[in-house]
């Protein structure tokens, strides 16, 4: 026969389950606060493909996205990360967009704190970006193109260059952000030539489709956060508008070629400066040949 609770036990008993749901609770607020966005995953993927030149077997892509720096994001987190890219021996350096959370609101200072961070970044086939919606807002187009620049960092707007390495060639593409630029597929593939495997770097991931029709084979987009916070066996809460069909990791994307899409969860918050089961990301990618 089951015991009968008494009413103090029953009170005592029910303020206990309550105290321990507050303490949950607010660990689990400490934790998404203070700890994850602190947190740092390197994700390593290799990438095959019969368009991959030799040349490029085992060249390796470091791909990092969304700092926004000025929100949470801090320039001592960004030094310790350009080391740890700079640890990761990185042949090509991709970052794709979301640099400063507030362009209008960052200090003269601090920005030749920025160029002079991104600068230690070093990779023998070079340093490339695109727009993300933040480096357009708040009047950032001109700034963000002048970080980039000083910093060493070819910037991609519809636009597209030829990496070579003896003798043998990739195409590196770079389109404008969906939300507040202007992407042209179209143009920025003006250049490049047939039976070339093609990169497209795009903060927008949700461009995925449109760039499989375009004959794209591998596509890096950041933007999404992987929502910045993510119940169990639901996912995301919240994605943004082009982040809403990708939201992170690796898909293949059926077009007029197999793409290749990763969506990085970026290093930053925005918003709110929580993160929770969406661990800031860092992503190598190791390209394979199929040539022989």
């Amino acid at each position: 026969m089951a015991k009968k609770l008494s009413r103090r036990s029953f009170l005592k008993q029910s303020a206990a389950f309550l105290l321990s749901l507050f303490g949950l609770a607010g660990g689990g607020y400490s934790y998404a606060r203070f700890i994850e966005p602190k947190r740092l995953e390197i994700t390593e993927l290799d990438i095959a493909h019969e368009l991959i030149p030799r040349a490029f077997h085992n060249k390796r892509i470091v791909q990092f996205s969304d700092t926004h720096l000025g929100f949470q994001y801090t320039l001592k987190q960004l030094e310790e990360h350009v080391q740890k890219i700079q640890s990761l021996r990185p042949d090509l350096i991709f970052f794709t967009g979301d640099l400063l959370d507030r362009p209008d609101n960052y200090e003269l200072a601090e920005i030749r704190t920025v160029i002079a961070t991104l600068e230690k970044l070093e990779a023998p086939l070079g340093k490339f970006a695109v727009y993300g919606n933040h480096d357009h807002g708040g009047y950032g187009t001109d700034l963000y193109a002048s970080i980039m620049k000083k910093s060493g960092f070819q910037l991609l707007k519809n636009s597209s260059v030829e990496l070579r390495h003896l003798q043998e060639t990739i195409h590196l593409l770079g389109v404008d952000d969906a939300s507040l630029g202007q992407p042209s597929l179209s143009q920025a593939k003006k250049s490049a030539r047939a039976g070339q495997y093609l990169v497209l770097l795009s903060h927008a991931p949700d461009l995925a489709k449109d760039a499989a029709e375009a004959g794209i084979h591998l596509q890096l987009s950041g933007h999404s956060h992987g929502g910045q916070i993510q119940l169990p066996w639901y996912g995301a809460l919240y994605t943004p508008p082009y982040a809403e069909i990708y939201k992170e990791g690796e898909y293949q994307v059926d077009g007029n070629t197999a793409l290749t899409l990763y969506v990085n969860r970026g290093l930053g918050t925005t918003r709110l400066p929580f993160r929770f089961l969406s661990v800031p990301e860092i992503t190598v990618f190791t390209l394979k040949s199929k040539q022989g």
